[in-house]
């Protein structure tokens, strides 16, 4: 014996709205994963591009930092060349800034060198990121004592005395050089902030210990 019709139709009905409902629960569940999958790709795709402006601005203050506005002074010197030679170089600077220069380098892990050294292994040092800084004795004895100071507190400096510079005291960089006449000059904490490890490097982080010594 069978149902009753309105029994029958209401088993259907009961029997659609389930259907209805497990569909409808289906739906918001797929709902959910699909706002949280975009929510994990948007962070995702946001930290790539928040990487690659950071990597992007960073390779944008190298590039302003090398098209920088030159300090006040400094003299300047492209396409130098980096061979290695055995021989005495005839530089056209003095103190030398770039070229061909030694096999080996003079240590720039802040030395302080009492007598002069050879330019041939200085340029080396300058190659490698270091700025030089040389005094003639025309530099009055405090202004050696106070970058002598300076020297020994900063990686990637060397300092020595230079007999035939024009300046009492120079600073040279890999193609960069500033003579100024004393210590307290502004250009040298804006020359050494600038150009120790600057942009000019042709090696940057190369070593500046393991070198010559004297």
């Amino acid at each position: 014996m069978g149902l009753p019709k309105n029994s029958a139709a209401a088993a259907r009905r009961a029997k659609l709205d389930e259907v209805r409902r497990a569909q409808a629960a289906r739906e918001r569940r797929n709902r959910i994963l699909t706002v949280a999958v975009c929510a994990i790709v948007f962070v995702a795709l946001a930290g790539g591009t928040g990487y690659l402006l950071f990597t992007i601005k960073g390779e944008g203050k190298r590039t302003a930092a090398t098209k920088a506005a030159p300090i006040a002074g400094e003299k300047s010197w492209d396409k130098l060349t980096q061979n290695h030679v055995a021989q005495a170089v005839a530089y056209p600077m003095a103190p030398a800034v770039g070229g061909d220069h030694a096999q080996a380098w003079m240590n720039c892990n802040g030395d302080v060198y009492e007598k002069e050294v050879r330019q041939e292994n200085a340029v080396h040092a300058l190659e490698h990121g270091a700025v030089w800084i040389t005094y003639t004795d025309r530099a009055a004895p405090g202004d050696v004592k106070a970058l002598a100071e300076r020297v020994r507190k900063t990686p990637y400096t060397l300092m020595s005395p230079h007999a035939k510079q024009d300046a009492p005291i120079t600073l040279s960089a890999w193609g960069k050089q500033l003579g100024v006449d004393d210590a307290s000059d502004p250009r040298v904490n804006a020359f050494l902030t600038k150009y120790v490890q600057g942009a000019q490097t042709p090696e940057p982080g190369a070593a500046c210990t393991n070198g010559l010594s004297a």
